[in-house]
């Protein structure tokens, strides 16, 4: 199958072509004509798997076909943090550079003014995050009332990091009569039940076993003492020659001290998280993207939503308390059909994480003890793992599903990271 049989206009396909696409991906095969006889969806694929594409080309061929510009949004795209919009932005434009259509980006971070400048000048698609969204609707800089297509984009991640009230406000702003579009690279039971109440008769697409990770990431772990765990980082770095790496920590504090770290081994380094301004977050990106620096250490913000091209490795220093953002992080390697891989520090006490990983996963995922780092702790034979010898304990509460409450170290109850706890209070304007 090619672009050419989905039902795309020769300008949208125009576009295509200079982006080298080639055959489209099973996901965007399958959503394209879907989404343009205009139903509702329900969309899953692993990430890294054209979801982007999959609605954006579809989108603009029907804002297109149903006449010119208009001053108020046509479509609203809304996305869980800051770097998934921006790069949803960019492919917005990309694909309808062909087309008459106007498009802005709003998020936190930045300052209002200039995106209430682009949002008089008349706009047919905004991608958004729901705070900043709300920012707008809360002073009257925004009119939601002729939005024709929603999307919610990592519709599971949103609802996971609090924002399933601000996204119900947002809805309740939206006409009744519009076409709604779910996608995301996991699909939660929560957000069944939250796409029950919003779809109409929707079609349903999932293009591969729920909270899969791409058959091209190879995944290794390599068991280690907690305490050696930056030494072993920068040995790899060395005996591996590593160029590229996305190194995944659980806080923000922790990023920056391995960043430092790194930098001492004599590993150029960043670390990008919600303490960081939007302009230090963007220029720490950029510098990484163009190789100015080898690492680029990370907190679950990078988790979704960052299209790096060719990345080859990606290293969870620490293991995520919950096992779906393993799936996320390693996603940002073995894109588009690439290969890559995808390598886990893991310390005694993150034992019950990688077991909580790897039922997620049905697989194992094969532990080889580097030579001069093999860990000093080894559980005693049947020893019950930790956890299960106090209940309520924290290692408990990290390995439990999702409804457990993320710890406030993590960072992700951070405004500024356009992050919340699943148990935050409603959201107060600022």
């Amino acid at each position: 199958m090619s672009f050419d049989s989905l039902g795309l206009r020769a300008d949208l396909l125009r576009a295509v072509a200079t982006q080298r696409y080639g055959r489209p991906t099973p996901i965007q095969s399958q959503a394209i004509p879907v989404i343009l006889a205009g139903h509702d969806l329900l969309a899953g694929a692993q990430t890294g798997t054209g979801k982007t594409a999959a609605f954006v080309l579809p989108l603009l061929q029907l804002l297109a076909e149903k006449g010119h510009p208009q001053r108020h949004p046509r479509a609203l795209i809304l996305t869980p943090t800051r770097e998934l919009a921006a790069q949803i932005g960019e492919r917005v434009h990309a694909y309808g550079i062909h087309l008459s259509l106007r498009s802005t980006v709003i998020f936190g971070g930045v300052g209002m003014q200039p995106q209430i400048n682009q949002l008089r000048r008349g706009v047919d698609i905004l991608v958004a995050t729901p705070g900043r969204l709300l920012d707008h609707a809360g002073q009257h800089t925004l009119d939601l009332s002729r939005i024709e297509i929603l999307v919610l984009d990592e519709a599971d991640r949103m609802l996971d990091m609090g924002f399933i009230h601000d996204v119900r406000r947002i809805i309740n702003l939206l006409p009744e009569r519009r076409q709604n579009l779910l996608f995301s690279a996991t699909y939660s039971d929560d957000m069944r039940r939250f796409s029950d109440n919003l779809l109409q008769r929707p079609k349903l697409i999932e293009v591969a076993r729920r909270n899969t990770a791409a058959e091209t990431v190879i995944q290794t772990a390599y068991p280690v003492d907690k305490a050696r765990k930056r030494d072993l980082l920068a040995h790899l770095f060395h005996r591996e020659d590593w160029q590229q790496v996305l190194v995944f920590t659980r806080t923000k504090a922790g990023a920056n001290r391995l960043a430092e770290h790194l930098g001492r081994e004599g590993i150029a380094a960043t670390a990008i998280h919600g303490n960081k301004s939007q302009a230090a977050r963007t220029r720490a990106l950029d510098e990484f993207k163009r190789g100015a620096v080898r690492a680029l250490v990370a907190t679950d913000i990078a988790a979704r939503g960052l299209d790096i091209a060719q990345l080859p490795q990606v290293v969870n220093f620490e293991l995520p308390n919950v096992a779906e953002d393993y799936v996320h992080r390693i996603g940002r390697t073995g894109r588009a059909g690439a290969g890559g891989q995808a390598l886990s520090l893991v310390s005694h006490d993150e034992m019950v994480l990688l077991k909580g990983i790897q039922r997620l996963l049905g697989r194992q995922i094969t532990l080889n003890p580097v030579v001069g780092f093999e860990p000093s702790l080894t559980p005693p034979p049947n020893d019950p793992e930790p956890g299960e010898r106090r209940r309520g304990s924290h290692v408990a509460a990290s390995a439990a599903p999702r409804r457990a409450t993320p710890s406030p170290r993590t960072g992700q109850g951070s405004r500024r990271d356009g992050q919340r706890s699943r148990t935050a209070s409603p959201r107060k304007p600022t």
